[in-house]
């Protein structure tokens, strides 16, 4: 055990583990072996009160099952909480025949362990009488954090392994996030840069040397990487996004230039911003899968938007629909801006309780919502008006956002239409398309006549003369398309092809307790029809009713109550299905849903 301080050591192990001691109490930065229990009577310490994990890999906290057994709290990278506490379903899920994903995303705990909480990007969090500050650092995990703590008088960055000295990195594989990419390393820079900023007196990996000066170990890093990138023509941009990452649509309308999807700032007279939308900030590329893991939020531009722009407080933000790229960084804007997020009344509930559904692109957590938006009503905020208009197409789940800034009408479409001319089709049959939506969206913007479109992924789109002609004559010849394809005249389920969901999705509960679950149900025909339901179920569960029948008009929709009664032991997704028949023709099993059980507690357990 070596002496940094008076209060902090070090211990030489799989990674070094930090030990921050405060009387006969410490917190421990990562965890290695776990040898590190059996030598801190040495120091004096009899209780460790929690450990930190800066990442999952193995060689961090490969012993952790160790800390467990002794009743130690252990904390995650709130971005990596599924790489310790699920590990036994990940393993059984993981591909190994034909797999090209090379993310280090194996290099994990063999076996899953129980996690006293998550630790949050930009919060602070008092853990042994000391203060202890969460950095994202992506670079060599997507999902990496450094911890900052003043101890005995000096700021400590406790890296992982996102640095190993001056000019050196741990591992070049780590940052291959992808086959054949080079993702991590313009993170890695980016990530330096924000640490560095943030003033750090001496940076402590966990594999190479302490740095007692910061800011030439992270210069000389970044020089090599730098070089790296640009062998690579990777991100060969990166610097100048950093220092100039927003640009002017109009004077106080302004769009991100390197965010995986474009978000877009309203700037008002009195120092607030709204923004509309706003995903992954500053994107440096991202991994082929979609854990959470591999999806990082973060707000890289933040401080540079205030200082370039005035901008005293991001008081709100507004989606254009649900999906990730577009909501992602809502829940950091509300804990660190106090931002409030207001929705559509349309999609209001998904991002609320995203487990509720089964659609693409959900986010991992529930977002709250301060206030909803009813569509086609005008909203003030500051001295602008701006109306939400319903735009079903690339999802059913989407508005357009009118408002008018500097003289100009402008509408915000999210990802309606795809390519630089506004032209291409962007539908997803399951974000629940229908054919005519196109016709719609053309109708919209012909009665809307906006001087310019912006768009999720494209450069702003200012109007030309026949653009909403060519968007009638695509729309109708889409839904024309769909009509001559599909044999709607015999089953009409629409683009999707689908006579039945059920919701919730997934729910939780525990054996014999009751879930109910509402049933959507379509009768295809073009006269009236029986539509009959029959619920599958585990054996030894019971549904209220078991059976549902309901004589429908043609082509019309409705929902179905059902209670179900789950009995027998712990279960982690068990499948129940609707099994579907039309005046008596079986049309099969159109729609499923997952139940969790959950093991009883104990009289004085907490959930």
């Amino acid at each position: 055990m070596q002496a940094l301080s008076e209060h902090l050591y070090i211990y030489p192990d799989t990674c070094k583990v930090y030990v921050v001691k405060n009387g006969a109490e410490a917190v421990l930065i990562d965890f290695g072996s776990g040898d590190v229990l059996d030598c801190l009577s040495e120091i004096g310490v009899t209780r460790v009160s929690a450990v930190l994990m800066t990442h999952h890999h193995r060689d961090q906290g490969q012993g952790l099952a160790r800390a467990a057994a002794a009743g130690i709290p252990i904390w995650v990278p709130h971005m990596e909480q599924e790489l310790f506490a699920e590990m036994d379903a990940i393993w059984q899920s993981r591909q190994v025949l034909n797999n090209y994903n090379v993310r280090q995303e194996r290099f994990s705990l063999l076996d899953a362990v129980p996690i006293a909480g998550t630790l949050k990007d930009y919060e602070s969090y008092t853990f042994g009488g000391c203060q202890f500050q969460i950095v994202p650092t992506p670079g060599h995990t997507p999902g990496s954090i450094s911890v900052l703590a003043r101890i005995d008088g000096r700021l400590n960055a406790f890296t992982g392994d996102l640095i190993a000295g001056p000019g050196k990195l741990w591992s070049l594989a780590a940052t291959q996030w992808t086959y054949n990419g080079g993702e991590g390393l313009p993170a890695t820079a980016a990530s330096l840069l924000d640490l560095q900023e943030r003033g750090p007196e001496r940076l402590l990996p966990s594999h190479g040397e302490t740095m007692d000066q910061p800011v030439e170990a992270i210069a000389s890093l970044i020089e090599r990487l730098r070089e790296m990138m640009k062998h690579r023509q990777q991100n060969p941009r990166l610097f100048q996004f950093l220092e100039q990452p927003f640009e002017p649509v109009t004077p106080h309308l302004l769009r991100s230039r390197n965010s995986e999807s474009n978000y877009f700032v309203l700037l008002s007279e009195s120092g607030k911003a709204m923004f509309l939308d706003f995903g992954y900030d500053f994107h440096t590329g991202k991994p082929a899968e979609t854990d959470r893991a591999a999806r990082r939020p973060w707000l890289r531009t933040l401080g540079t938007l205030k200082k370039q722009y005035g901008v005293t407080k991001v008081e709100t933000v507004v989606p254009t629909h649900y999906h990730d790229d577009h909501v992602a960084g809502f829940n950091l804007l509300r804990d660190h801006e106090g931002t409030e997020v207001w929705a559509a009344d349309t999609f209001a509930g998904i991002l609320r309780h995203p487990e509720r559904y089964d659609l693409p692109c959900l986010w991992y957590d529930p977002i709250p919502v301060d206030r909803e938006l009813p569509l086609e009503t005008p909203i003030a905020w500051e001295e602008y008006q701006l109306t939400l208009y319903p735009l079903p197409g690339h999802t059913r789940y989407a508005v357009a956002i009118a408002l008018e800034v500097d003289g100009r009408k402008v509408l915000v479409a999210g990802d309606q239409y795809q390519g630089g001319d506004g032209l291409l089709y962007n539908y997803v049959y399951k974000n629940r398309f229908d054919a005519d939506d196109y016709m719609a969206s053309a109708a919209l913007y012909k009665k809307l006549q906006p001087d310019v479109i912006l768009t999720g992924h494209w450069d702003p789109l200012w109007v030309e003369p026949g653009y909403f002609e060519e968007l009638d004559r695509r729309g109708e010849a889409l839904a024309r398309m769909h009509r001559e394809l599909l044999p709607l005249e015999q089953l009409d389920y629409g683009a999707e092809g689908f006579g039945a969901r059920i919701v919730p999705y997934q729910s939780e509960t525990r054996s014999g307790e009751t879930v109910t679950l509402e049933i959507e149900v379509r009768n295809p025909l073009s006269r009236d029809a029986l539509v009959e339901v029959d619920l599958l179920l585990p054996s030894g569960w019971h549904a209220d009713p078991p059976e549902s029948a309901i004589t429908l008009a043609a082509k019309k929709e409705t929902k179905l109550s059902v209670r179900v009664t789950p009995n027998g032991l712990p279960v982690r997704r068990a499948r129940i299905a609707a099994d579907l028949k039309v005046n008596g023709m079986r049309i099969g099993q159109h729609a499923e849903s997952l139940i969790t059980i959950k093991a009883h507690l104990n009289e004085g357990d907490r959930l």
